[in-house]
């Protein structure tokens, strides 16, 4: 593979901006600093929360650079996108030496190099030079996988080596960290978070987006079938579950439970379990009593209708069901809430608390209202997420795990046996070199020559 070379001033000076150390460690620094923002700064809360914490000046400014939802902006990606531009630019730039290295047209031993090294192990050997020859070379191909032998003027050396390809350890790095970096680049590109509550019964084809960018359609629906939860004596829950099922085009194609830290995925999309609550079924039976004659009257209604009063007294609709009301800083717990309109469609707001079934009466309207019957559910609160880059993120965790054990804990070794012939005996050295854990290999060199001893 032959160095690249530039020759256009503006291309050449792209190539070294790219390739520059520095702009590593900036990048990097700017996405620590970054996520450092991101910590103290909460993200995707409501609008609400931004304004009445930080002012209206900072959530301008602040929404202006997308803080509230960091992680997905323009400049965080931008600032992910140059350092994997960067690291790819940087492998490049360095793979025609290494690529030499490693597929040279010859390998070419150099004597001189061993015999410079001052560690050498040393000993001597009654054999004569062509038994020691045979032995040695058969020992170091088992433990070598190139081994070539070099005759000299006072006997021969035998070469081994192995390993040249693990100089290719920290391009597995760099490949494991543009995998992250894609994951991230994916994820914040075509990845969401939502939430959905959903009640007993019902079914959604869509969830409220966390940004409050509006509704997210799942291409499918999502009923829950049932909710279950499990208390401690204390009161405080101990297990809660949603049974919930999958459906496409109306039929039923998966049927499964979600509790805390055992989510539903499903095409790419996962479902984690958040919260509870108690809701109201459709219908609900009230009770009207006339303050004037004093006559009770019953009536079934639904959330969001509306049901005429008898006596003249106007209409009554049944906005919703509350699991809590606050009064006067008081909790009156699970509650529906109306309204009253009159003839000059005025509204009057009418609180029915289900702990206080008499609450409306201190209203002293012409009417005062109570809930005598209704069908109790939960409703089950779900976390939505998609993030199509978390392959990506999984495998370069997985090369990254690979590169650095190859980087670390591997080499391109390298040892020279040489034997020389003596008036009586031969005369054995031995040394040895790598280009990464030296002291590694010092002690390999050392081991090499205790056997060799023995042979």
């Amino acid at each position: 593979m032959a160095k690249i070379e530039l020759t256009n001033p503006l291309t050449n000076q792209f190539w070294k901006f790219f390739t520059s150390v520095k702009l590593t460690v900036v990048v990097l620094l700017l996405l620590a600093a970054t996520s450092v923002i991101g910590t103290l700064i909460p993200q995707n809360a409501s609008s609400a929360f931004y304004f009445q914490k930080y002012g209206e000046v900072f959530y301008r400014l602040f929404k202006a650079f997308d803080i509230f939802d960091m992680y997905h902006s323009w400049w965080f990606l931008m600032l992910l996108g140059l350092l994997g531009i960067n690291l790819i630019i940087c492998s490049i730039d360095r793979l025609s030496t290494t690529w030499k290295i490693i597929f040279p047209e010859k390998i070419v031993f150099n004597r001189e190099q061993f015999r410079k090294i001052k560690e050498k192990k040393e000993f001597t050997s009654k054999e004569d030079v062509e038994e020691l020859r045979k032995k040695y070379k058969a020992f170091l191909e088992k433990k070598f996988t190139y081994v070539v032998e070099e005759n000299t003027e006072k006997g021969v050396c035998i070469f081994g080596e192995k390993g040249r390809w693990t100089r290719f350890g920290v391009y597995i790095v760099h490949f494991s960290f543009l995998l992250l970096l894609g994951g991230g680049v994916i994820g914040g590109i075509w990845g969401y978070k939502g939430y959905v509550q959903l009640i007993e019964g019902e079914s959604v084809k869509s969830v409220d987006a966390r940004d409050g960018k509006g509704k997210i359609d799942l291409g499918f629906a999502l009923r829950c079938n049932t909710f279950d939860v499990s208390f401690y004596d204390t009161g405080q829950p101990d297990e809660y579950k949603s049974n919930v099922s999958v459906l496409e085009d109306g039929k039923e194609v998966l049927t499964t439970d979600i509790i805390v830290n055992d989510p539903l995925r499903y095409k790419g999309i996962s479902f984690y379990q958040s919260n509870y609550g108690t809701a109201a079924g459709r219908e609900v039976e009230l009770v009207f009593k006339s303050r004037e004659t004093g006559m009770v009257y019953n009536k079934k209604t639904a959330v969001g209708e509306a049901v005429s009063l008898p006596e003249g007294g106007g209409r009554f609709i049944l906005d919703g069901f509350v699991p809590g009301f606050d009064f006067r800083g008081h909790n009156l717990g699970e509650s529906f809430v109306g309204r009253v309109v009159n003839g000059d469609e005025k509204e009057e707001t009418i609180v029915m608390p289900i702990k206080f079934p008499f609450f409306d009466k201190m209203r002293k309207g012409a009417f005062s209202f109570e809930v005598e019957k209704f069908e109790k559910k939960y409703y089950t609160g779900l976390q939505v997420t998609k993030d199509p880059g978390v392959w990506y993120v999984y495998s370069g965790f997985i090369f990254m795990i690979i590169g650095c054990w190859i980087t670390f804990f591997m080499s391109h070794q390298r040892i020279c046996v040489e034997v020389e012939k003596g008036n009586s005996s031969s005369r054995v050295i031995i040394a040895g070199t790598a280009h990464r854990n030296t002291q590694s290999m010092k002690i390999k060199t050392a081991g090499i020559a205790e056997k060799m001893k023995e042979i």
